[in-house]
Parts: C-alpha cells; structure tokens; sequence
C-alpha cells in the first residue's frame, strides 16, 4: 500500500554509486520508503508526517555502513509533494 506520492524524484551521484555497491537500486529504497517500512521510530514520525503534510524521512543502513536517506517534501502550496531525494546524510 502506498502511503504517500513522490513527487518528482532526484538522487544525488554519492546516494546512486552507494546503491549501486550494495547491489540495490533506487526503486528498491523508494519502494519502501512509500510503504512506510522504516523503523518503527521513522514509521510513527512519519505516519504523523503524512497526516500533517510535513516531510517525509527514511533511513536505510547499506552493507557498506552507509546509510542512503530518503526525504520527501512536505506539502507545497499546491497541495502536493513535490520532490523526493535520495542522498546520504553528508550530504544533507
């Protein structure tokens, strides 16, 4: 079940070659992130987030040690999310 739209989606090079390394691919980390599989800390924070309109955060560990973050805006003025990033946390 999908919780919340996307938007449009953006990844940066550091975020994709991470994935990549870990045999993964962006869809796999999107796909969770709008079924809300997080920890259950994200998954309570962001059950709120999608009530209130306010972003939207996932963190997923890489076998690297990496961690690959996955953030979706809040609402916009027009009702909408309208971006999605993948990116690692330096470069937040």
């Amino acid at each position: 079940m999908i919780l919340f739209q996307l938007g449009e989606v953006y990844a940066t090079p550091s975020a994709l070659e991470a994935i990549q390394d870990a045999d993964k691919t962006p869809i796999h980390f999107l796909r969770r992130h709008v079924r809300g599989d997080v920890s259950e800390d994200e998954k309570n924070e962001n059950a709120c987030a999608v009530r209130s309109g306010a972003r939207i955060f996932s963190s997923y560990n890489l076998p690297s040690g990496l961690k690959v973050w996955v953030t979706t805006e809040a609402v916009n003025a027009q009702g909408d999310r309208a971006s999605t990033c993948l990116l690692l946390p330096f470069e937040y």
